[in-house]
């Protein structure tokens, strides 16, 4: 019998391997999108309706846009003049350069406002969620 484990040794370093194994492709997966980030191409902008925001999906790996992505969550609100209730309509318009995101939106007041997006980029098992401040001035 020597050199053979019980079998609720084997068991147990079994379960103990395959719990690991589970903890880094999570890992993994998630430092995967760590390597994404939305850019805005300008941090501020007017006050006013009819704002046009453009912002580029990179991969920080290589600096070039990721062209393919597929947005999901766009938000904009007034959290970081601590007014999070204070929100805006936000639309997503037509844009001719892969991997650029261009909306548009009314921003009523002047200060920080937060734009929350999320984009799913095919062949990562996570989306890339990020939160971008930019400045509305007069």
């Amino acid at each position: 019998m020597r050199g053979r484990l019980p079998l609720w040794r084997a068991l147990a370093l079994a379960l103990l391997l395959m719990g690991a194994g589970v903890a880094v492709a999570s890992s993994l997966s998630r430092d995967a999108s760590d390597h994404y980030a939305f850019e805005l191409v300008e941090r501020e902008v007017k006050q006013g309706y009819g704002t046009t925001l453009l912002v580029r999906l990179i991969d920080e790996r290589t600096g070039k846009v990721v062209p393919d992505a597929v947005l999901f969550i766009s938000r904009i609100d007034m959290s970081p003049d601590g007014m999070g209730q204070m929100t805006a309509p936000l639309e997503l318009q037509a844009d001719t350069l892969p991997g650029y995101y261009r909306f548009e939106t009314d921003l009523s007041m002047e200060g920080a406002w937060a734009l929350t997006l999320a984009a799913k980029i095919p062949g990562l098992p996570d989306p890339v969620q990020r939160r971008l401040v930019l400045q509305a001035v007069h």
